[in-house]
């Protein structure tokens, strides 16, 4: 492991109490996953604690001061760790350590028994905390962000990213027509930030997260895990409570598509930063060949209009 990583960890972790003596010889330090981020589980006798530092790039698109309000909110809602300590000029958070969980996947959503449905109670959970989240996540408005941004860098857009921006014209007006209730909301919910025992899950990493139409999270979240029409349905009843309509299901079906729009700027600003924590313009390039192959399938328009029709 990186000697100069773990040094950081330490030295950071020495503003939480109770840690301002800590050595790499009386921890034990270890590298998580993040695709962006420095993540580290530090354990000292009994404790144990998550150390995240950002990653190079990142303050262009992060307000770290709103992430650190949110995961705070989160964690007085029960559903995210406790925030021990966090520096919003930095970005650097140190945070509880969840035991005795499983770090969710494709594959674990697929093979766990209810997994759909418990991180539909999670995203419930996290909906309905009790205080706002700080910013207003606008997905176009972030999709002319990326743009800019994408200005700025050497790197070309997919084929035809422009045009399915101009097709998606009139989802943005029927967004506008018929908001969704605007709920404290993740907005990235990669299955990697959901932590399950089995019986319940958590959520972690609120880098993205902002107040949002409740469906946004439960369409990403079908994208991510590659949930089944069974399994998205799942989710959708625990989450309302009751069978979901044609305009639910519709609204969950259009993000699907949007949340791949907005992503794959995502994925090419990590491919023009040279993140090598993967192939970021094959990961864009996907998520922009599933956006297009959604929009123009039959049922695509039939969900739409469920939605005007609510």
């Amino acid at each position: 492991m990186d000697t100069d990583n773990i040094e950081r960890v330490l030295k950071e972790l020495r503003n939480l109490d109770g840690f301002e003596a800590i050595s790499a010889q009386s921890s034990d330090v270890q590298r998580l996953g993040g695709l962006t981020n420095l993540v580290y589980r530090v354990k000292s006798g009994e404790r144990a604690v998550i150390v995240r530092i950002p990653g190079d790039g990142t303050e262009d698109y992060i307000d770290r001061a709103v992430e650190i309000h949110n995961a705070r909110v989160a964690a007085d809602a029960g559903i995210g760790p406790a925030v021990l300590w966090a520096d919003a000029e930095t970005g650097v958070m140190i945070s509880e350590c969840i035991k005795n969980i499983v770090t969710m996947t494709p594959e674990h959503f697929a093979t766990r028994e209810g997994a759909a449905g418990r991180a539909g109670l999670a995203l419930r959970q996290l909906h309905d905390a009790p205080r706002p989240f700080k910013f207003r996540f606008e997905l176009f408005s972030m999709i002319d962000e990326y743009l800019k941004i994408l200005a700025t860098k050497d790197i070309n857009l997919p084929d035809g990213y422009t045009e399915i921006v101009a097709e998606a014209a009139p989802i943005k007006q029927l967004l506008q027509d018929r908001p969704g209730n605007l709920v404290p909301s993740h907005c990235d919910p990669l299955c990697e930030n959901f932590l399950d025992d089995g019986n319940r899950m958590w959520i972690v990493d609120f880098e993205y997260s902002g107040m949002n139409d409740a469906l946004w999270d439960l369409g990403d979240l079908s994208v991510e895990a590659g949930l089944t029409e069974t399994q998205e349905i799942e989710m959708l009843t625990v989450y309302f409570g009751a069978t979901p309509t044609a305009a639910q299901i519709g609204r969950m079906v259009i993000y699907k598509a949007m949340c791949d729009l907005l992503w794959t700027l995502w994925g090419l600003i990590q491919h023009a930063d040279g993140n090598p924590a993967e192939d970021f313009w094959a990961y864009a390039t996907g998520r922009f060949d599933r956006c297009k192959a959604l929009m123009f399938s039959p049922e695509f328009p039939k969900h739409a209009q469920a939605i005007a029709n609510e």
